[in-house]
């Protein structure tokens, strides 16, 4: 599973939208390709396609958009169905479960639709294979009946467009990954960029906001506009609330300490991972069951929701002896590593000799 799966909503810096993050995207979608902010190489690789495939007065090759959730890959799938004056229609691979259930929609499709699937990696394996058809001859093989007595009747299926999203490319199999002429990796956004999201959500949300501020948002948004669009709604209540409603660098900085997130990026379960790792275990190496323990968080829950970001950051690494902080760990949280205070030599090299003597878990 990949950790983004499995990352809880209810964390203020979480990549993955609940309910709410759905609906307030909506409204602060761009419409157009020349609207959408960040992702240079992919918006100009994108926009060539779409222009070809207008010019040819057919429909274009399928796309396939991955990398971490809350970039814009679902965005990304309406503009391509606005630039092609298309319906879209959206579903996710978790849902089509048989292959029937992937039938059913390929059939009602128009021609020319864009078919959004989210998740696609998590398709069944009957429907991805029915796919595989579909994508290259636009038909399908519909079975009637059972056992020795089934038939497979052809149906034939207009011309379409199937915009594939996913975090995790490498589970597709490579007979569907090739089916797609078009794939764009999207990356995680600058501190620059984030700033242009957070003015242009600012217009629309209705909230004054100077540059200083959302500069101070943009630099805790971990690289993603859908975090960055949540701080900035958490931030416009501390202001409207507390304040004149003026989101200034100090009051975006006061707010998001109300939130716990800080100056990185980090909320709480970030922070008490590196406090344990720093204060009890003297920067590691430490085991990960122990560093759950010591956490008060179970073992899957360390891994797979704070540790990828802390590792992005160069503040945690993982070795074959266990998790260790880096230099940049110790700076950030305004430690003095062991081996500036002189410590016995078990305690160098933020090795924890002391408590665990050979420095495993």
């Amino acid at each position: 599973m990949s950790p983004y799966e499995s990352e809880p909503v209810d964390r203020l810096v979480a990549a993955s939208a609940d309910g709410e993050d759905q609906a307030v995207e909506a409204a602060l979608r761009p419409r157009l390709l020349e609207e959408f902010i960040g992702q240079e190489r992919v918006r100009e690789q994108l926009s060539l396609v779409l222009q070809a495939a207008r010019k040819r007065g057919a429909a274009p090759d399928h796309v396939l958009l991955s990398g971490p959730p809350g970039l814009g890959k679902t965005t990304l799938s309406m503009i391509i169905a606005a630039e092609l004056n298309a319906p879209i229609r959206i579903t996710s691979g978790p849902a089509i479960q048989h292959a029937g259930d992937l039938a059913a929609i390929l059939s009602s499709l128009t021609e020319g639709e864009v078919l959004f699937l989210d998740e696609i990696h998590r398709m069944s394996r009957p429907a991805e294979e029915m796919l595989y058809m579909a994508m290259e001859d636009f038909r399908v093989d519909v079975i009637v009946g059972k056992g020795p007595g089934a038939t497979a009747i052809p149906l034939e299926l207009p011309p379409f467009t199937l915009v594939g999203a996913t975090t995790r490319a490498g589970l597709l199999p490579p007979p569907l990954r090739d089916r797609f002429g078009f794939t764009g990796h999207m990356e995680f956004y600058a501190p620059a960029e984030l700033e242009r999201v957070v003015h242009r959500s600012a217009g629309l949300l209705d909230v004054e906001i100077d540059p200083a501020g959302a500069a101070e948002i943009a630099g805790r948004s971990r690289g993603t506009p859908r975090i960055a669009n949540r701080l900035l709604r958490r931030v416009r209540d501390f202001a409207q609330v507390r304040h004149d409603g003026l989101v200034s660098r100090e009051i975006a900085a006061r707010a998001l300490e109300v939130y716990e997130v800080d100056a990185r990026g980090l909320d709480r379960l970030d922070r008490a991972v590196l406090e344990a790792l720093l204060k009890l275990f003297g920067g590691g190496p430490v085991g990960l069951s122990t560093l759950a323990v010591a956490v008060g968080e179970e073992a899957e829950t360390v891994e797979e929701v704070a540790e990828p970001f802390l590792v992005r950051e160069g503040l945690l690494a993982r070795t074959p002896r266990g998790r260790i902080a880096t230099a940049a760990a110790w700076h950030h949280l305004g430690l003095t590593p062991p081996q500036a205070q002189g410590a016995p030599k078990g305690a160098r090299g933020g090795q924890q000799g002391g408590l665990w003597g050979d420095g495993q878990a």
